[in-house]
C-alpha cells in the first residue's frame, strides 16, 4: 500500500439522486462499501484524489472512515455517458492475505516480424491475486514473431503469486500478413488488357 492511497471517507445517511448531485457539486462522489457479508456501508470520498487513483486498473483503497479502517477493492465506477462525470463507485471490502479475482488488462509490446501484423483477440485475462499486490496489468511481447504464431492465455506470464483463471486455451495475440488490398486492381487491370487485345469491329 502507498500514501496516496489512503482516502478518509464521510459517512452519509442521505441518499437520493438530489444529494449525490449536491455531493459531486461540493467535489465528493458517492460511494457504497459491501462485502463479506457485511450491511452495505454508504460514504463520500474526496473527488480529485480518487479520480486519480482509479485511473489504474484494480485500483485498492485503504479507507479511513470516521477512524475506522478498512481496504476496499474498486470493483464499478458509473460515469456520465456525456460528461464523463463520475457518478458513483462501488467498492469490495477486502483483507489483507485475501485472495481476490480481478481482470487485468493484456498490454502488447515489442514489434513483429517485418510485413506482419498483430491481432489481440482477448483485452483482459481473470485472475486470482492476493489483495494488497494486485497488478495494474499483464504484458505480452511480441517482438520478432513471424505470420502463424500465436500466444494463448496460457503462455502469459503471470505477476508472482497470480492464478490464471480464463481458459487457458483462449488466444490472446495471433501474428498474421494483411490480405492483398489490390485484388480489385489487378482484375481491373487484366480487364483493360483484354479489352485492348480484342479485334477492332469492322
Amino acid at each position: 500500500m502507498s500514501e496516496d492511497t489512503k482516502v478518509k471517507a464521510e459517512l452519509r445517511e442521505s441518499f437520493g439522486k438530489g444529494f449525490a448531485r449536491r455531493l459531486r457539486a461540493a467535489g465528493k462522489i458517492p460511494a457504497v462499501i459491501y462485502g463479506h457479508g457485511t450491511d452495505p456501508v454508504h460514504v463520500a470520498l474526496p473527488g480529485h484524489q480518487v479520480s486519480l487513483i482509479i485511473r489504474r486498473a484494480n485500483a485498492l483503497l485503504e479507507l479511513d472512515i470516521e477512524g475506522t479502517p478498512q481496504l476496499a477493492l474498486v470493483k464499478d465506477v458509473q460515469k456520465d455517458p456525456v460528461h464523463q462525470i463520475i457518478e458513483h463507485i462501488d467498492l469490495l471490502v477486502v483483507r489483507k492475505g485475501e485472495k481476490v479475482t480481478i481482470d487485468v488488462p493484456v498490454i502488447v509490446t515489442g514489434e513483429s516480424a517485418p510485413g506482419t501484423i498483430v491481432n489481440q483477440d482477448a483485452n483482459t485475462l481473470s485472475i486470482e491475486a492476493e489483495a494488497t499486490h494486485l497488478p495494474q496489468n499483464v504484458e505480452v511481447s511480441v517482438e520478432g514473431l513471424e505470420e502463424g504464431a500465436h500466444i494463448t492465455a496460457a503462455d502469459v506470464t503471470l505477476p508472482k503469486g497470480s492464478t490464471l483463471l480464463t481458459d487457458p486455451e483462449v488466444l490472446v495475440v495471433a501474428i498474421s500478413i494483411p490480405a492483398e488490398e489490390s485484388l480489385g486492381e489487378d482484375e481491373a487491370g487484366a480487364d483493360e488488357a483484354a479489352a485492348e487485345e480484342e479485334p477492332a469491329a469492322e
